[in-house]
C-alpha cells in the first residue's frame, strides 16, 4: 500500500481530474485502514470522505467504497450514503461493512430492493432475522437460496414457512433449505409434503404407475418421514407438528397408527389429544389407565377408524413392556422391537405375515377382526 503524501494532496490541487480523485480516493482509505489516526487526523479524514461521496465522478465513489467496505471504523452517514448509491458503489458495502444496522438494510430493500442489492444483502456475514424475513418477501429463488445457504443469516420459523409457501417447489432453494443447521419439524414436514408432491409428479410422468398407486406410495413415503423427524423434538415443536398437521388434514388414521406401532408413544399422545380436543394431560392419563376403558373413550372422541384400535391397544401394550436399551441406533431398533412383538402378538392368536415389514403391517391391521387381536 503506498501512503497519502503531500505530493497527493498538491497534485489533487493543481489536477483534480476525475482519475486523480479517485486515486487520492483510494489511498485515503487504504491509509485509514492501515493505521490508526490522532483524533484531529481522524476528524479531518472524515470531513474528506463526506465531501468524496458526493463527487459527481462515480469512480470516486467506487474506490471509497472497494477499499472501506470492511472498515468498522468507517463513519456512519458514510455508509449509508454509499450504501444508497449506484450499484458499483453500493455492493461491496451492502455485503460486507458491518457499521450497517438492520435498521439501515431494510430502508434499503423497502426503498431501493434490487435483486442484486438483495442478493449483496444475503451474503453478508451476518443477517437479522428481521432482513432475512424483508428478503424472502422480496428476493426472487436464487436470492432466497443465497440467504438459506449462508450460515450467518438467522431465519425465523414464521420466514421459513413464506419460504416454503413461495419456493418448496424449487429443488434449488429445497437442497439449502434441508442442510441448514437447525431446521424446526414443522419446516421439515412440509418439506417432505412438497419433495412428495415432486415425486409424485415424477413417477407418473416416468413409470407406468397408476395415479393411485403413486399416491399410495407418496402417502407411506410422508408418513414414515414425518414419525421420523416427530422422534426426540420437544414438546413445544411436537405440539407445532400435530396442529399443523390437523390444520392441513394430514393427521391421517394410518399415520397415527404408524406412529404407536414405531414406538412413537409422544406423538401417538398428542395426536389422540388433538384429534379428540382434549388437553394432552388428560388424553395421557385416559391412554395409559388401567384396562383400555381410558384408551377406547379417547379414541372414541377421535372418530378413528374403529377397526385400528386393536393394533394401537396392542401396540401400547407391548411399548408398556419394551425400554429403550441406550444403545447406538437405539430408536430405530426400538421401533423394529415393536413392530416385531406386535407381530408376534398376531401370530400367536394364528395370523401369519409373510414378513415384518412395516408397511405390510399397516396394510393389514384393519383387515384383521377386532375380536382376534386381543392381547395376551
Amino acid at each position: 500500500m503506498t501512503a497519502l503524501t503531500m505530493d497527493d494532496v498538491k497534485q489533487l490541487k493543481t489536477n483534480p481530474s476525475p482519475a486523480v480523485r479517485a486515486g487520492t480516493a483510494a489511498k485515503l482509505a487504504q491509509h485509514f485502514n492501515a493505521i490508526p489516526f490522532a483524533p484531529a487526523e481522524l476528524a479531518l479524514a472524515e470531513q474528506i470522505f463526506r465531501i468524496m461521496v458526493r463527487d459527481a465522478e462515480v469512480r470516486v465513489r467506487e474506490a471509497l467504497s472497494a477499499n472501506l467496505r470492511a472498515n468498522p471504523r468507517l463513519p456512519h452517514d458514510v455508509a449509508v450514503s454509499l450504501a444508497r448509491d449506484v450499484d458499483s458503489v453500493a455492493l461491496p458495502i451492502l455485503s460486507a461493512s458491518d457499521v450497517l444496522t438492520a435498521d439501515d438494510l431494510l430502508q434499503i430493500i423497502s426503498s431501493q430492493g434490487s435483486l442484486s442489492r438483495l442478493d449483496a444483502i444475503a451474503g453478508r456475514k451476518e443477517v437479522d432475522a428481521r432482513v432475512s424475513d424483508a428478503i424472502v418477501q422480496n428476493g426472487s429463488e436464487t436470492v432466497v437460496a443465497k440467504l438459506l445457504a449462508n450460515p450467518g443469516a438467522a431465519i425465523a420459523e414464521p420466514t421459513l414457512h413464506k419460504v416454503v409457501d413461495k419456493f418448496g417447489h424449487s429443488e434449488a432453494v429445497q437442497a439449502p433449505l434441508v442442510h441448514r443447521n437447525a431446521l424446526p419439524i414443522t419446516i421439515a414436514e412440509r418439506l417432505v409434503t412438497r419433495v412428495a408432491e415432486h415425486l409424485r409428479t415424477h413417477l407418473l410422468s416416468h413409470h407406468k404407475v397408476s395415479a393411485d398407486i403413486a399416491l399410495e406410495l407418496i402417502l407411506q413415503s410422508r408418513e414414515r418421514a414425518t414419525v421420523g423427524l416427530a422422534m426426540g423434538v420437544s414438546e413445544e415443536s411436537l405440539k407445532a407438528l400435530v396442529s399443523q398437521l390437523q390444520a392441513n388434514n394430514r393427521l391421517s388414521g394410518s399415520l397415527v397408527v404408524r406412529a404407536v406401532c414405531m414406538g412413537n408413544l409422544r406423538f401417538f399422545e398428542h395426536a389422540l389429544a388433538a384429534l379428540a380436543g382434549l388437553p394432552i394431560d388428560n388424553t395421557r392419563l385416559l391412554i395409559h389407565d388401567p384396562g383400555d376403558k381410558g384408551l377406547r373413550t379417547v379414541w372414541a372422541k377421535t372418530r378413528l377408524p374403529e377397526g385400528s384400535y386393536p393394533a394401537v391397544h396392542a401396540a401400547l401394550t407391548v411399548i408398556a413392556q419394551t425400554e429403550l436399551d441406550g444403545r447406538d441406533l437405539d430408536p430405530e431398533r426400538y421401533s423394529r422391537r415393536i413392530i416385531e412383538r406386535i407381530l408376534t402378538q398376531y401370530e400367536s392368536v394364528g395370523i401369519q405375515f409373510d414378513n415384518d415389514d412395516l408397511e405390510y403391517l399397516l396394510a393389514k391391521v384393519t383387515q384383521i377382526p377386532a375380536a382376534s387381536l386381543s392381547v395376551h
